[in-house]
């Protein structure tokens, strides 16, 4: 691909959708990257209820705010590829980004490429990812109706999920490594009241396992040590477990070429500036303290509006 763009966003989430709408509003030539379908992970959030400008009482899934987002992209002349982007060169007035596809050249990059679920880390973790294990209460919640589940972790996504999963669980255990809840106080009051929600509090899972589907797993009571083997109900044969304990960034591709934590993040200005010229960073894949749709699309549109002002 010979054209040179104004900018390229690698990223089809709130953050990267958001840079595509303003950077193509400013009418920058634009063009989105996106290796998988758009939203990132709001894209598998079955409620959303605190996005600003929402029909009180008429919370809207992640999909459909992302419908919408993308709409608005197209509407003002964000062009889009499907492609995953395996090397790229950062440095100079030109950037250049290789992809399993094709070659795209930009003056100036959108790094909106998020983060994705950190795993539970316990023994036969891999092995059931798929068979037991799953990390998208959205999307696998109905294979476990009337089961029983487990959810690991205790801020706001670990609740809300259990709370999402009690729609189809005959019971929904949140175990928790400390001995109260990290979410929202909201989130934790709303929790507290479902009949379908229990708690296993000072908890970690060691291992989990099975005949080639879920049916025991092992927890250890960090405070006594206490290792507790738990079964499957006899008539079920399986549970399942969903994990929810924090996000890694997709930022892998980038070391060497923008400054990094010790995590992986992209620390930014105000502005969104990386420590190179002409490239920026928004949404979950930056250093931030909170990691909401609202906050990335404003960084997407922040950084789209830098783009635009450095060019004038």
């Amino acid at each position: 691909m010979s054209k040179i763009y104004d900018v390229i966003v690698l990223g089809a989430g709130p953050a990267g959708l958001a840079a595509g709408l303003y950077a193509g509003r400013s009418r920058l030539s634009v063009l989105i990257v996106e290796k998988g379908q758009d939203g990132g992970q709001i894209s598998i959030t079955d409620e959303i209820e605190n996005y600003p400008g929402q029909v009180v009482d008429q919370p809207e899934s992640g999909p459909s705010l992302i419908a919408r987002m993308t709409e608005q992209a197209k509407k003002f002349g964000a062009e889009r590829v499907s492609d995953t982007i395996k090397e790229v060169s950062l440095e100079g007035e030109v950037k250049v980004l290789k992809g399993e596809k094709g070659e795209y050249q930009a003056k100036n990059i959108i790094i909106a490429t998020g983060a994705h679920a950190r795993p539970i880390g316990c023994k036969g973790e891999a092995e059931f990812l798929g068979r037991g294990v799953s990390y998208c209460a959205t999307c696998d919640a109905n294979f476990f109706e009337d089961f029983e589940v487990y959810v690991v972790g205790g801020g706001d996504s670990a609740v809300e999920e259990a709370m999402y999963l009690t729609k189809f669980a005959r019971k929904v255990t949140i175990i928790h490594r400390r001995d109260e809840l990290r979410a929202a106080k909201s989130i934790q009051e709303k929790a507290f009241k479902n009949d379908k929600l229990h708690f296993m509090w000072d908890t970690v899972v060691e291992e989990v396992g099975g005949d080639g589907i879920l049916s025991w797993m092992t927890v250890k009571n960090v405070k006594t040590g206490e290792v507790t083997k738990i079964e499957a109900d006899e008539d079920d044969g399986m549970f399942g477990v969903f994990g929810f304990i924090g996000t890694i960034p997709n930022s892998d591709i980038f070391k060497g070429s923008v400054e990094m934590d010790e995590r992986g993040y992209i620390p930014t200005d105000a502005d969104m500036h990386t420590n190179i010229p002409g490239v920026y960073a928004a949404g979950d894949v930056r250093v931030k303290s909170l990691r909401q749709v609202v906050t990335a699309a404003a960084d997407g549109a922040i950084a789209a509006v830098q783009v635009e002002r450095s060019m004038a």
